[in-house]
């Protein structure tokens, strides 16, 4: 099962980027559907590549692509890359959206408390990172409350991955 449209390596160069040419760990080894690793040779599914940089238009719709797909560690990957390369005063509202990818990665593995807390970290960076009601069409609003209605639900012992994907625009 791969993600579509999901990038990924050649296994050769995988294999040669467990650290990159400043030195920090790049993760070689292949990741399931939900992004757990697995052992090394395992087949795993594509992935999104982990130093994507997009504009914020196409990666909020690329990670909703991924979101809707069932998708959210690859989403994750495409929102922490517009968290890194962006502006100073956008990196809390970017954090926040990778966040809330995280937080549903954790309820797709059965990792309730992950979610949750996840969640909830993602809402409040995203609800104190947007400034306004909205950033990049993005209705941080809306989008903390249902972060916060899920994270409610799975605290309260409700059905994990009930929730369906969260709307990240509109």
């Amino acid at each position: 099962m791969t993600a579509p449209g999901a990038r990924r390596a050649s296994p050769d160069r995988d294999r040669a980027r467990d650290r990159d040419p400043a030195g920090r760990a790049r993760n070689a080894r292949p990741r399931d559907a939900s992004g757990r690793p697995l052992a090394p040779g395992e087949a795993g599914v594509e992935r999104v590549d982990e130093d994507v940089v997009l504009p914020p238009d196409e990666a909020l719709a690329e990670a909703q692509r991924l979101l809707d797909g069932g998708w959210p560690f690859h989403a994750h990957e495409v929102l922490e890359g517009a968290w890194k390369s962006g502006p100073d005063d956008e990196r809390p509202f970017w954090q926040g959206l990778a966040q809330l990818a995280v937080g549903l990665t954790h309820e797709q593995r059965g990792n309730r408390r992950g979610a949750v807390s996840l969640l909830r970290r993602g809402a409040d960076n995203v609800g104190d990172g947007a400034g306004t009601a909205s950033r990049h069409g993005v209705d941080a609003t809306r989008l903390t409350g249902w972060a916060r209605d899920r994270a409610d639900a799975l605290e309260g012992g409700g059905e994990l991955g009930a929730g369906g994907a969260p709307r990240l625009l509109g």
